[in-house]
């Protein structure tokens, strides 16, 4: 076991976080070697096995992620954009792969993963299952093949406790539809329409969030022209999905050039 990757959680209390500790124990391919959470929290010190009411696993949860990445091969992070940053930084530091699920990220959050995949390979994607990447290629072929007499839609529905919206994945979806008819999503996108809107813009990409419940992810791509639509869809309904892509990616990454990837490449689509 000693000669597999040492994988590093962060974010280990959280739903994500749990799931995937919960799997790469359960990994014949990797092994667990730290868990990360924010500084104050009760589990800090304890096994995180015991912490999350299991068996002993041998691993101490900490707030420490650069003592914890040092001794990491990859880094599986599903936590803030403003963490996901400072991760960023430290496991580049540790050479460690660095696998961001984390949503909401802004430009200046992508600036900064940019620079630190200069020395550390960072595996970065809307959605991490294999499903949505290929709803995503999908998206951008039809895209391609519909003129803009053909209107796009996306419609996205999560759980009751997200808190950024479009979601990372709706807004995948909608840079392959942008990049599949050779515009800038920033050009094309219309979001929350509200009160007397006027009628739809031709060629513009609309988005919009439903919240409620536990929903794990819907996601709707419409393609919409008179007397006719195609809808692409896409059911999440375990986040297993999310952390096996996850997973997957941080095995993929060993041994790849410094660089920004994403789960295209993991899957060579």
């Amino acid at each position: 076991m000693g000669n597999l990757p040492g994988i590093v959680v962060t974010g280990a209390s959280g739903r994500m976080g749990r799931m995937l500790v919960g799997m790469i124990t359960a990994s014949d391919k990797a092994r667990l070697v730290g868990c990360v959470v924010r500084a104050g929290h009760a589990w800090i010190g304890r096994d995180v096995g015991e912490a999350m009411g299991g068996p002993a696993l041998g691993v101490k949860v900490t707030d420490d992620p650069l003592e914890a990445f040092a001794i990491a091969q990859a880094v599986v992070d599903f936590t803030t954009p403003a963490a996901s940053v400072e991760f960023a930084a430290l496991a580049a530091q540790a050479r460690a792969v660095h696998v961001v699920g984390t949503t909401g990220l802004e430009p200046e959050h992508h600036r900064k993963l940019d620079l630190a995949a200069h020395h550390a390979v960072i595996i970065q994607a809307g959605n991490m299952s294999l499903g949505v990447n290929l709803l995503t290629r999908l998206t951008q072929k039809v895209a391609q093949a519909l003129d803009v007499d053909w209107d796009i839609e996306i419609v996205e529905a999560h759980h009751r406790m997200k808190v950024d919206a479009p979601s990372g994945t709706a807004l995948m979806l909608g840079q392959a539809a942008a990049a599949g008819r050779n515009v800038r999503l920033e050009d094309a996108k219309v979001s929350g329409r509200d009160g007397i809107t006027g009628a739809r813009v031709a060629g513009s990409i609309g988005f919009s969030a439903i919240r409620g419940g536990d929903v794990v992810g819907e996601h709707d791509v419409i393609f919409a022209a008179d007397g006719e639509r195609i809808i692409l869809r896409h059911l999440a309904t375990d986040r297993q999905v999310f952390a096996r892509g996850a997973l997957r990616a941080a095995l993929w990454g060993q041994g790849q050039k410094p660089g920004r990837y994403d789960m295209m490449d993991v899957l060579g689509l």
